[in-house]
């Protein structure tokens, strides 16, 4: 994850400029991230974030692992 104007983003090859945090790849992870501001202690941010761009990704990622489309 990094963050990019006050949103999570994946970054998956960890290639992105920033501080980044890292979360394993389930909802019950993230869930208990974002309940427990994690993510905002993690990148030091000031305000809350916006996760949609995480919840998408979550999902499409579980449909991958899956094997749906």
């Amino acid at each position: 994850m990094t963050l990019q104007e006050s949103r999570l983003v994946v970054d998956e090859i960890g290639g992105l400029p920033g501080r980044g945090a890292w979360v394993h790849p389930t909802r019950d992870c993230v869930q208990l991230a974002l309940k427990r501001r994690a993510f905002v202690r993690a990148l030091r941010a000031s305000s809350p974030l916006d996760a949609q761009t995480l919840e998408e990704w979550l999902n499409s990622y579980g449909n991958q692992v899956n094997g749906s489309k």
